[in-house]
């Protein structure tokens, strides 16, 4: 299947959508992006019945390079096997004083951009959950319990990573107050 998908393009159409997303957002250093990805459905297969290695790693490539170039962190959400669980560096759980949880992802238990993340990540860690600023969701995987409230969905053009359907949401703080209460500063 992999070679009827041109990996470049995936690479490009990566990140196209992150950038577009980060476009729509006010992103400073430290915020964090969470992924989930299902690869089986970038190239055209049922969710969790297909997962590739190959597309995982262009994938991971090109998300490392965009958040990098912009300071944000990235925490690849593992599927449902590991009750979706997530791949972050140490300094990210340290920082957020996370509990790190004990498991390793694996292609059929935990998905295939995990796994790379995994392997790829300085010094990665595993944690239950996240709060995270910016996701993006490649083939429908349910990244809504790691997002901060109040999620914003973004409308992305480019919203095709291979064959999957790509869903992105960005955050702000929640609106408090009454009658008399601003939200700008005059």
């Amino acid at each position: 299947m992999e070679k009827e998908l041109d990996l470049a393009m995936l690479r490009n159409q990566t990140v196209e959508a992150a950038a577009e997303l980060f476009a729509t957002a006010v992103v400073k250093p430290g915020m964090i992006l969470v992924i989930g990805c299902s690869t089986s459905e970038v190239r055209g297969r049922s969710i969790g019945s297909a997962g590739s290695q190959e597309v995982a790693a262009v994938l991971v490539d090109a998300l490392l390079e965009v958040c990098q170039n912009r300071g944000v962190a990235l925490a690849i959400q593992c599927c449902e096997h590991l009750n979706r669980a997530l791949v972050v560096e140490r300094s990210v759980q340290e920082r957020l004083g996370l509990p790190e949880v004990s498991v390793v992802p694996v292609l059929h238990a935990g998905g295939a951009l995990a796994t790379e993340a995994y392997e790829r990540f300085q010094d990665p860690v595993m944690v239950e959950a996240i709060q995270a600023h910016l996701g993006l969701d490649i083939g429908n995987t349910l990244i809504g319990m790691h997002i901060r409230p109040v999620a914003i969905p973004v409308h992305l053009v480019h919203n095709r990573i291979g064959r999957a359907f790509v869903t992105a949401a960005r955050t702000r703080p929640k609106l408090i107050g009454g009658a008399r209460a601003c939200y700008k500063k005059t």
